[in-house]
Protein backbone atom coordinates (compact mmCIF):
# COMPACT_ATOMS: atom_id res chain seq x y z
CA UNK A 1 0.00 0.00 0.00
CA UNK A 2 1.02 3.49 -0.56
CA UNK A 3 1.68 5.56 2.31
CA UNK A 4 2.04 9.39 2.61
CA UNK A 5 4.26 11.28 4.34
CA UNK A 6 2.14 12.28 7.43
CA UNK A 7 1.50 8.31 8.12
CA UNK A 8 -1.84 7.75 6.45
CA UNK A 9 -2.31 5.21 4.01
CA UNK A 10 -4.33 5.72 0.47
CA UNK A 11 -6.81 2.85 0.31
CA UNK A 12 -10.14 4.45 -1.84
CA UNK A 13 -10.61 4.01 -5.09
CA UNK A 14 -13.00 5.96 -6.96
CA UNK A 15 -16.24 3.80 -6.07
CA UNK A 16 -15.13 4.09 -2.72
CA UNK A 17 -14.92 7.64 -2.68
CA UNK A 18 -18.30 8.14 -4.28
CA UNK A 19 -19.80 5.51 -2.22
CA UNK A 20 -18.78 8.40 1.00
CA UNK A 21 -19.85 11.20 -0.75
CA UNK A 22 -23.21 9.31 -1.37
CA UNK A 23 -23.10 7.95 2.59
CA UNK A 24 -23.17 11.85 3.80
CA UNK A 25 -25.50 13.29 0.98
CA UNK A 26 -27.98 10.74 0.99
CA UNK A 27 -28.24 10.43 4.78
CA UNK A 28 -31.58 11.07 7.64
CA UNK A 29 -31.62 14.34 5.48
CA UNK A 30 -33.86 13.13 3.06
CA UNK A 31 -36.30 11.87 5.60
CA UNK A 32 -37.18 14.60 7.04
CA UNK A 33 -35.87 17.87 4.72
CA UNK A 34 -38.74 18.41 2.43
CA UNK A 35 -41.22 18.81 5.44
CA UNK A 36 -39.71 21.98 6.56
CA UNK A 37 -38.17 23.29 3.47
CA UNK A 38 -42.15 22.65 1.82
CA UNK A 39 -43.42 24.88 5.03
CA UNK A 40 -41.22 27.96 3.56
CA UNK A 41 -41.31 27.57 -0.07
CA UNK A 42 -44.87 26.41 -0.08
CA UNK A 43 -45.32 25.27 -4.07
CA UNK A 44 -41.93 26.44 -4.68
CA UNK A 45 -39.90 23.66 -3.14
CA UNK A 46 -38.36 21.95 -6.15
CA UNK A 47 -37.16 25.58 -7.30
CA UNK A 48 -35.62 25.73 -3.72
CA UNK A 49 -33.86 22.31 -4.58
CA UNK A 50 -33.20 23.27 -8.04
CA UNK A 51 -30.58 26.74 -5.93
CA UNK A 52 -29.65 24.60 -3.71
CA UNK A 53 -28.56 21.92 -6.62
CA UNK A 54 -26.72 24.81 -8.45
CA UNK A 55 -25.00 26.08 -5.13
CA UNK A 56 -24.04 23.08 -4.60
CA UNK A 57 -22.68 22.09 -7.76
CA UNK A 58 -20.51 25.08 -7.42
CA UNK A 59 -19.27 24.25 -4.57
CA UNK A 60 -18.59 20.88 -5.32
CA UNK A 61 -16.39 22.05 -8.45
CA UNK A 62 -14.74 24.34 -6.27
CA UNK A 63 -13.44 21.26 -3.81
CA UNK A 64 -12.56 19.13 -6.29
CA UNK A 65 -10.20 21.85 -7.91
CA UNK A 66 -8.54 22.18 -4.81
CA UNK A 67 -8.64 18.53 -3.73
CA UNK A 68 -6.75 17.89 -6.33
CA UNK A 69 -4.18 20.53 -5.73
CA UNK A 70 -3.83 19.80 -2.03
CA UNK A 71 -4.55 16.27 -1.75
CA UNK A 72 -4.46 16.27 2.33
CA UNK A 73 -6.70 15.50 5.38
CA UNK A 74 -8.59 18.66 6.40
CA UNK A 75 -10.62 19.98 3.16
CA UNK A 76 -11.26 23.40 3.21
CA UNK A 77 -8.80 23.82 6.29
CA UNK A 78 -5.79 23.23 4.02
CA UNK A 79 -7.06 25.64 1.04
CA UNK A 80 -8.20 28.32 3.06
CA UNK A 81 -4.64 28.22 4.98
CA UNK A 82 -2.63 27.21 1.68
CA UNK A 83 -4.76 30.43 -0.64
CA UNK A 84 -5.82 32.91 1.76
CA UNK A 85 -3.85 32.61 4.76
CA UNK A 86 -3.63 31.11 8.44
CA UNK A 87 -6.73 33.19 9.76
CA UNK A 88 -8.93 31.91 6.95
CA UNK A 89 -8.09 28.21 7.10
CA UNK A 90 -8.57 28.03 10.79
CA UNK A 91 -12.04 29.95 10.83
CA UNK A 92 -13.03 27.05 8.11
CA UNK A 93 -11.77 24.47 10.76
CA UNK A 94 -13.33 25.85 13.44
CA UNK A 95 -16.94 26.38 11.09
CA UNK A 96 -16.79 22.51 10.47
CA UNK A 97 -15.44 21.02 13.38
CA UNK A 98 -18.04 22.69 15.80
CA UNK A 99 -20.78 22.95 13.99
CA UNK A 100 -20.47 19.02 12.23
CA UNK A 101 -19.93 17.94 15.68
CA UNK A 102 -23.45 19.07 16.57
CA UNK A 103 -24.32 17.31 13.83
CA UNK A 104 -23.39 14.00 14.71
CA UNK A 105 -25.09 14.47 18.03
CA UNK A 106 -28.09 15.14 15.99
CA UNK A 107 -27.77 12.37 13.81
CA UNK A 108 -27.00 9.72 16.46
CA UNK A 109 -30.03 11.09 17.89
CA UNK A 110 -32.18 10.59 15.25
CA UNK A 111 -30.73 6.76 15.32
CA UNK A 112 -32.04 6.84 18.67
CA UNK A 113 -35.57 8.63 18.46
CA UNK A 114 -36.34 5.98 15.19
CA UNK A 115 -34.96 2.49 16.80
CA UNK A 116 -35.86 3.04 20.35
CA UNK A 117 -37.93 6.16 21.31
CA UNK A 118 -38.39 5.54 24.94
CA UNK A 119 -34.44 5.26 25.07
CA UNK A 120 -32.89 7.65 22.15
CA UNK A 121 -30.26 8.77 23.86
CA UNK A 122 -28.80 5.27 25.41
CA UNK A 123 -29.38 4.37 21.69
CA UNK A 124 -27.54 7.68 20.42
CA UNK A 125 -23.86 6.83 22.57
CA UNK A 126 -24.56 3.03 21.70
CA UNK A 127 -24.57 4.03 17.63
CA UNK A 128 -21.46 6.62 18.58
CA UNK A 129 -19.17 4.14 20.41
CA UNK A 130 -20.11 1.61 17.38
CA UNK A 131 -19.15 3.70 14.73
CA UNK A 132 -16.09 5.24 16.09
CA UNK A 133 -14.80 2.34 16.74
CA UNK A 134 -15.38 0.99 13.07
CA UNK A 135 -13.72 3.97 12.06
CA UNK A 136 -10.56 2.94 14.10
CA UNK A 137 -10.11 -0.17 12.62
CA UNK A 138 -9.84 1.68 8.90
CA UNK A 139 -10.61 3.37 6.30
CA UNK A 140 -11.37 0.48 4.42
CA UNK A 141 -13.93 -1.06 6.71
CA UNK A 142 -15.97 2.70 7.05
CA UNK A 143 -16.06 2.16 3.33
CA UNK A 144 -17.39 -1.21 3.30
CA UNK A 145 -19.97 -0.06 5.88
CA UNK A 146 -20.68 2.99 4.15
CA UNK A 147 -21.37 0.85 0.90
CA UNK A 148 -23.80 -1.12 2.81
CA UNK A 149 -25.73 1.51 3.77
CA UNK A 150 -25.79 3.44 1.12
CA UNK A 151 -27.50 0.84 -0.84
CA UNK A 152 -30.06 -0.30 2.00
CA UNK A 153 -30.96 3.75 1.74
CA UNK A 154 -31.17 3.80 -2.04
CA UNK A 155 -33.54 0.58 -1.69
CA UNK A 156 -35.93 2.20 0.46
CA UNK A 157 -36.03 5.50 -1.16
CA UNK A 158 -36.57 3.53 -4.42
CA UNK A 159 -39.68 1.66 -2.94
CA UNK A 160 -41.15 5.22 -1.67
CA UNK A 161 -40.80 6.81 -5.28
CA UNK A 162 -42.51 3.45 -6.87
CA UNK A 163 -45.26 3.52 -4.55
CA UNK A 164 -46.03 7.22 -4.41
CA UNK A 165 -46.20 7.45 -8.39
CA UNK A 166 -48.05 3.88 -8.93
CA UNK A 167 -50.47 4.43 -6.31
CA UNK A 168 -52.89 6.75 -8.96
CA UNK A 169 -53.20 9.36 -5.77
CA UNK A 170 -49.97 11.14 -7.77
CA UNK A 171 -51.19 14.67 -9.06
CA UNK A 172 -48.88 16.37 -10.93
CA UNK A 173 -50.98 19.40 -10.85
CA UNK A 174 -49.67 19.98 -6.99
CA UNK A 175 -45.84 20.19 -8.62
CA UNK A 176 -46.96 23.46 -8.94
CA UNK A 177 -49.95 24.69 -7.17
CA UNK A 178 -50.83 25.82 -3.56
CA UNK A 179 -49.41 29.16 -1.44
CA UNK A 180 -46.50 30.75 -2.80
CA UNK A 181 -44.23 31.89 -0.13
CA UNK A 182 -41.89 34.05 -2.62
CA UNK A 183 -38.18 34.20 -3.48
CA UNK A 184 -37.45 34.72 0.49
CA UNK A 185 -39.12 31.38 0.93
CA UNK A 186 -37.23 29.64 -1.82
CA UNK A 187 -33.90 31.20 -0.73
CA UNK A 188 -34.99 29.66 2.61
CA UNK A 189 -35.79 26.29 1.38
CA UNK A 190 -32.71 26.20 -0.41
CA UNK A 191 -30.97 26.80 2.34
CA UNK A 192 -32.83 23.87 4.10
CA UNK A 193 -32.20 21.67 1.57
CA UNK A 194 -28.40 22.57 0.69
CA UNK A 195 -27.27 20.54 3.20
CA UNK A 196 -28.42 17.45 1.48
CA UNK A 197 -25.64 17.92 -0.81
CA UNK A 198 -22.91 19.06 1.82
CA UNK A 199 -21.57 15.60 2.19
CA UNK A 200 -19.64 15.31 -1.47
CA UNK A 201 -16.88 18.00 1.11
CA UNK A 202 -16.04 14.21 2.94
CA UNK A 203 -14.66 13.49 -0.34
CA UNK A 204 -12.46 15.68 0.14
CA UNK A 205 -11.70 15.67 3.62
CA UNK A 206 -9.87 12.25 3.09
CA UNK A 207 -7.87 12.92 0.48
CA UNK A 208 -4.77 11.79 1.92
CA UNK A 209 -6.50 8.47 1.93
CA UNK A 210 -7.07 8.69 -1.40
CA UNK A 211 -5.35 6.86 -4.33
CA UNK A 212 -4.83 9.11 -6.86
CA UNK A 213 -6.31 11.99 -5.80
CA UNK A 214 -5.51 14.11 -8.67
CA UNK A 215 -7.82 12.16 -11.02
CA UNK A 216 -10.30 10.73 -8.56
CA UNK A 217 -11.56 12.99 -6.32
CA UNK A 218 -12.11 15.80 -9.30
CA UNK A 219 -14.39 12.71 -10.78
CA UNK A 220 -15.80 11.50 -7.40
CA UNK A 221 -17.26 14.62 -6.41
CA UNK A 222 -19.38 15.80 -9.42
CA UNK A 223 -20.71 11.95 -9.65
CA UNK A 224 -21.44 11.79 -6.07
CA UNK A 225 -23.32 14.98 -6.83
CA UNK A 226 -25.04 14.08 -9.75
CA UNK A 227 -26.31 10.94 -8.15
CA UNK A 228 -27.89 12.56 -4.98
CA UNK A 229 -29.20 14.74 -7.17
CA UNK A 230 -31.55 12.79 -9.33
CA UNK A 231 -32.67 10.88 -5.92
CA UNK A 232 -33.75 13.83 -4.15
CA UNK A 233 -35.41 15.29 -6.92
CA UNK A 234 -37.15 12.16 -7.53
CA UNK A 235 -37.90 11.94 -4.10
CA UNK A 236 -39.00 15.10 -3.88
CA UNK A 237 -41.51 15.71 -6.49
CA UNK A 238 -42.97 12.22 -6.16
CA UNK A 239 -43.41 13.02 -2.38
CA UNK A 240 -45.19 16.43 -3.27
CA UNK A 241 -47.11 14.62 -6.28
CA UNK A 242 -48.85 12.76 -3.54
CA UNK A 243 -49.16 15.12 -0.77
CA UNK A 244 -49.42 18.28 -1.93
CA UNK A 245 -47.53 21.60 -0.80
CA UNK A 246 -49.18 22.66 2.45
CA UNK A 247 -49.68 18.52 3.54
CA UNK A 248 -45.92 18.13 2.99
CA UNK A 249 -45.32 21.09 4.68
CA UNK A 250 -47.01 20.17 8.12
CA UNK A 251 -45.36 16.21 8.03
CA UNK A 252 -43.46 15.37 11.07
CA UNK A 253 -42.58 12.81 8.83
CA UNK A 254 -42.70 13.57 5.47
CA UNK A 255 -41.86 10.17 3.64
CA UNK A 256 -44.02 8.05 5.92
CA UNK A 257 -46.56 9.90 5.71
CA UNK A 258 -46.42 10.18 2.00
CA UNK A 259 -46.82 6.00 1.38
CA UNK A 260 -49.25 5.88 4.04
CA UNK A 261 -51.30 8.44 1.69
CA UNK A 262 -50.19 6.08 -1.63
CA UNK A 263 -52.28 3.77 0.13
CA UNK A 264 -49.42 1.65 1.40
CA UNK A 265 -48.87 1.62 5.55
CA UNK A 266 -47.15 -1.66 5.15
CA UNK A 267 -44.04 0.47 4.29
CA UNK A 268 -44.04 2.71 7.02
CA UNK A 269 -41.78 0.36 9.36
CA UNK A 270 -39.54 0.15 6.44
CA UNK A 271 -39.75 3.90 6.07
CA UNK A 272 -38.89 4.14 9.46
CA UNK A 273 -36.15 1.44 9.08
CA UNK A 274 -34.53 3.20 6.00
CA UNK A 275 -34.35 6.87 8.34
CA UNK A 276 -32.45 4.87 11.05
CA UNK A 277 -30.33 3.22 8.72
CA UNK A 278 -29.44 6.39 6.92
CA UNK A 279 -28.87 8.51 10.22
CA UNK A 280 -26.16 5.95 10.82
CA UNK A 281 -24.48 6.33 7.77
CA UNK A 282 -24.56 10.25 7.91
CA UNK A 283 -23.36 9.98 11.27
CA UNK A 284 -20.09 7.08 10.18
CA UNK A 285 -19.19 9.59 7.62
CA UNK A 286 -19.61 12.95 9.36
CA UNK A 287 -17.09 11.22 12.43
CA UNK A 288 -14.85 9.94 9.65
CA UNK A 289 -14.69 14.18 8.07
CA UNK A 290 -14.67 15.80 11.46
CA UNK A 291 -11.73 13.14 12.77
CA UNK A 292 -10.06 14.32 9.47
CA UNK A 293 -10.42 17.82 9.76
CA UNK A 294 -9.29 17.48 13.56
CA UNK A 295 -5.92 16.07 12.80
CA UNK A 296 -4.96 18.41 10.17
CA UNK A 297 -5.66 21.64 12.83
CA UNK A 298 -3.63 19.37 15.52
CA UNK A 299 -0.86 19.28 12.82
CA UNK A 300 -0.81 22.74 12.70
CA UNK A 301 -0.89 23.68 16.91
CA UNK A 302 -4.23 24.71 16.27
CA UNK A 303 -5.48 21.72 18.60
CA UNK A 304 -3.45 19.96 20.91
CA UNK A 305 -0.82 18.13 19.21
CA UNK A 306 -1.86 14.56 20.53
CA UNK A 307 -4.79 14.38 18.30
CA UNK A 308 -2.02 14.63 15.13
CA UNK A 309 -0.92 11.10 15.84
CA UNK A 310 -2.06 8.10 13.01
CA UNK A 311 -2.36 4.67 14.51
CA UNK A 312 0.91 2.73 13.60
CA UNK A 313 -1.19 -0.49 12.30
CA UNK A 314 -5.02 0.73 11.20
CA UNK A 315 -3.13 4.25 9.72
CA UNK A 316 -6.11 6.18 10.75
CA UNK A 317 -6.03 9.27 13.58
CA UNK A 318 -7.07 7.33 16.18
CA UNK A 319 -6.78 9.62 19.12
CA UNK A 320 -8.85 12.47 16.88
CA UNK A 321 -11.65 9.76 16.18
CA UNK A 322 -11.80 8.71 19.82
CA UNK A 323 -11.48 12.62 21.21
CA UNK A 324 -14.87 13.20 18.47
CA UNK A 325 -16.59 9.97 19.07
CA UNK A 326 -16.13 10.75 22.80
CA UNK A 327 -17.90 14.91 22.67
CA UNK A 328 -20.57 13.55 20.11
CA UNK A 329 -21.68 10.47 22.82
CA UNK A 330 -21.29 13.18 25.75
CA UNK A 331 -23.39 15.92 23.88
CA UNK A 332 -25.96 13.00 22.34
CA UNK A 333 -26.21 11.49 26.23
CA UNK A 334 -26.83 14.98 28.13
CA UNK A 335 -28.24 17.16 25.01
CA UNK A 336 -31.40 17.39 22.60
CA UNK A 337 -29.23 19.32 20.15
CA UNK A 338 -31.80 19.10 17.04
CA UNK A 339 -33.84 22.51 18.30
CA UNK A 340 -30.34 24.13 18.27
CA UNK A 341 -28.83 22.95 14.76
CA UNK A 342 -29.44 25.99 12.90
CA UNK A 343 -25.65 27.28 13.73
CA UNK A 344 -24.46 24.26 12.38
CA UNK A 345 -25.66 24.89 9.22
CA UNK A 346 -24.46 29.01 9.33
CA UNK A 347 -21.16 27.26 9.74
CA UNK A 348 -21.17 24.98 6.95
CA UNK A 349 -22.23 27.31 4.44
CA UNK A 350 -19.44 29.69 6.05
CA UNK A 351 -17.32 26.57 5.08
CA UNK A 352 -18.34 26.85 1.52
CA UNK A 353 -17.79 30.14 1.43
CA UNK A 354 -13.77 30.26 2.22
CA UNK A 355 -13.88 26.97 -0.30
CA UNK A 356 -14.74 29.17 -3.08
CA UNK A 357 -12.96 32.32 -2.05
CA UNK A 358 -9.99 29.54 -2.46
CA UNK A 359 -10.77 28.29 -5.34
CA UNK A 360 -10.91 32.04 -6.87
CA UNK A 361 -7.31 32.02 -6.32
CA UNK A 362 -6.67 29.32 -8.57
CA UNK A 363 -6.57 31.50 -11.40
CA UNK A 364 -7.29 34.85 -12.72
CA UNK A 365 -9.17 33.75 -16.10
CA UNK A 366 -12.76 35.22 -16.32
CA UNK A 367 -14.17 31.65 -17.16
CA UNK A 368 -12.18 29.97 -14.41
CA UNK A 369 -13.43 32.02 -11.42
CA UNK A 370 -17.24 31.84 -12.70
CA UNK A 371 -18.02 28.84 -10.59
CA UNK A 372 -16.30 29.61 -7.24
CA UNK A 373 -17.71 33.60 -7.85
CA UNK A 374 -21.33 31.96 -8.14
CA UNK A 375 -20.83 29.55 -5.27
CA UNK A 376 -19.80 32.36 -2.96
CA UNK A 377 -22.52 34.16 -3.82
CA UNK A 378 -24.62 31.63 -3.14
CA UNK A 379 -23.24 30.60 0.38
CA UNK A 380 -23.85 34.07 1.42
CA UNK A 381 -27.37 34.56 0.15
CA UNK A 382 -28.48 30.66 1.54
CA UNK A 383 -26.71 31.49 4.86
CA UNK A 384 -28.66 34.87 5.97
CA UNK A 385 -31.44 33.34 4.53
CA UNK A 386 -31.62 31.00 7.37
CA UNK A 387 -33.97 32.01 10.29
CA UNK A 388 -32.69 35.19 11.91
CA UNK A 389 -31.74 33.02 15.61
CA UNK A 390 -29.83 30.35 13.23
CA UNK A 391 -28.03 33.11 11.71
CA UNK A 392 -27.23 35.17 15.31
CA UNK A 393 -26.17 31.81 16.62
CA UNK A 394 -24.11 30.91 13.96
CA UNK A 395 -22.68 34.25 14.13
CA UNK A 396 -21.98 33.94 17.68
CA UNK A 397 -19.86 30.59 17.77
CA UNK A 398 -17.97 31.89 14.94
CA UNK A 399 -17.26 34.93 16.71
CA UNK A 400 -16.44 32.68 19.76
CA UNK A 401 -13.77 31.02 17.48
CA UNK A 402 -12.06 33.59 16.12
CA UNK A 403 -11.83 34.92 19.62
CA UNK A 404 -9.80 31.88 20.67
CA UNK A 405 -7.83 32.48 18.05
CA UNK A 406 -6.77 35.96 18.70
CA UNK A 407 -5.98 35.04 21.83
CA UNK A 408 -3.72 32.24 21.13
CA UNK A 409 -1.75 34.53 18.73
CA UNK A 410 -1.26 36.97 21.38
CA UNK A 411 0.06 34.68 23.84
CA UNK A 412 2.74 32.88 21.19
CA UNK A 413 3.51 36.82 20.79
CA UNK A 414 4.07 37.28 24.34
CA UNK A 415 5.85 34.10 24.79
CA UNK A 416 8.24 34.76 21.79
CA UNK A 417 8.69 38.61 23.13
Amino acid sequence: MTRTDAGLRRRLGLRDAVVVGLGSMVGAGVFAAPGPAARAAGSGLLAGLALAAVVAYCNALSSARLAARYPASGGTYVYGRERLGAFWGYLAGWAFVVGKTASCAAMALTVGAYVWPGQAHAVAVAAVVALTAVNYGGIQKSAWLTRIIVAVVLAVLAAVVVVCLASGRADAGRLGTGPSAGPGGVLQAAGLLFFAFAGYARIATLGEEVRDPARTIPRAVPLALGIALVVYAAVAASVLGVLGADRLGHAAAPLADAVRAAGAPGLVPVVRAGAAVAALGSLLALILGVSRTTLAMARDGHLPGALAAVHPRFRVPHRAEAAVGAVVAVLAATVDVRGAIGFSSFGVLVYYAVANASAWTLSAAPRARLVPAVGLLGCAALAFALPPVSVAVGAGVLALGVAVYGVRRWWAGRRGA
